[in-house]
């Protein structure tokens, strides 16, 4: 018998909604909806949900497929490995910035920001953001 951890309660395995993060992230960037992208892989719209939740698991060959129809590597969806030699301030910055883009306001931002192309009004964006951030509701 093979000890292995039980999952309490309905709660997804924390690697499948890393997973599912990813693909919702890297969907949004392509500004594919979950049903053009079921389209791309023959499943419904709610199986992408399902899966950009964690609830349900990525199998191999459907994973596969997955960076396929969303143009990126199999290993574009998981973390990297600690052996990779990444710092834990590398690790902190990578899983905020991830978190920030699994955001669709995130995605929004970073788009229009990124159309902005005078740098002393990014810059002045960035002090609107940062003076706004400062400032707490009474």
């Amino acid at each position: 018998m093979i000890d292995r951890p039980q999952q309490s309660g309905r709660r997804p395995n924390p690697t499948d909604v890393y997973v599912g993060s990813r693909i919702r992230m890297r969907r949004k960037m392509l500004g594919l909806s979950q049903e053009k992208l079921g389209e791309r892989l023959g499943i419904t719209f709610q199986q992408i949900q399902k899966y950009e939740k964690g609830t349900n698991r990525v199998g191999a060959s459907r994973l596969q497929a997955m960076s396929d129809a969303l143009e990126v590597p199999v290993s574009f969806f998981f973390p990297e490995s600690k052996a990779s030699g990444g710092s834990s301030m590398e690790e902190e910055s990578a899983t905020f910035m991830m978190d920030f883009m699994s955001t669709s306001e995130g995605l929004d931002l970073t788009r229009a920001f990124i159309r902005i192309r005078n740098p002393k009004v990014r810059r002045k964006i960035v002090e609107l953001v940062r003076a706004l951030a400062e400032d707490k509701p009474s």
